[in-house]
């Protein structure tokens, strides 16, 4: 078994030339995909949530990590998509109407991505009706809902209130985030979980997957 310490350290860094590169070697030493990103990236992903929850690490960081995290899974996408490696649950995510801000939330889509979700990033100012339709297309897991601005905040109340009254809110949990989010705010709107960043968004979505 080749060493996956290296590929993490990578991540850890943020070196996205190096990472496709220990990405590469893993897999000319016979390293399966599915051991790449759990012993690889995601230990990686844990080093820089670590890093960035005590303070030690800042956006620039997890914007770097989130780069280099993403340029190994896509040497290992064919390779996935042959095995038709299982995913822990899937996840639509994407930061709501009237708000144009999506760097969180490009981050936490590509580190839930690299923690073994299915995910459906439906993008930035998406509409509520364009959720509520996703969901029943596609019947996540779990919702993710995104603003980085208060006036656009109310919209993820009325996002759950509309599943509420379509009756499909028993089918998939909500997580919401954003700078000016709370976990006060997430329970006042009836949310079912609150995450910060991307190193915390995965550990809160496996509990509500129940992983």
């Amino acid at each position: 078994m080749a060493d996956l310490s290296e590929l993490a350290k990578t991540i850890e860094k943020g070196d996205r030339d190096a990472a496709v590169k220990e990405t590469e070697k893993a897999l000319d030493a016979g390293v399966s995909p599915e051991q790449i990103i759990i012993k690889g990236l995601q230990v990686g992903m844990g080093m820089v949530g670590e890093k960035f929850s005590s303070g030690e690490y800042f956006l620039p960081d997890m914007l770097l990590a989130a780069r280099a995290m993403k340029a190994s899974l896509e040497v290992l996408k064919p390779l996935l998509t042959r095995t038709g490696m299982p995913t822990i649950g899937r996840v639509i995510i994407g930061t709501v109407e009237g708000d144009m801000h999506d760097i969180g939330k490009n981050i936490v889509a590509t580190f839930l991505s690299g923690g073994g979700f299915e995910v459906f990033d439906l993008g930035l100012n998406v509409p509520n009706q364009k959720f509520i339709d996703a969901v029943r297309e596609k019947k996540p897991h779990i919702l993710g809902l995104s603003a980085l601005l208060t006036t656009t905040m109310p919209n993820m109340g009325r996002i759950i209130k509309t599943l509420e009254e379509e009756g499909l809110r028993a089918g998939v949990k909500v997580i919401v985030g954003g700078a000016p989010v709370t976990a006060h705010y997430a329970r006042l709107i009836g949310a079912d979980a609150y995450a910060r960043d991307g190193g915390e968004a995965i550990p809160v979505c496996k509990k509500l997957v129940g992983k």
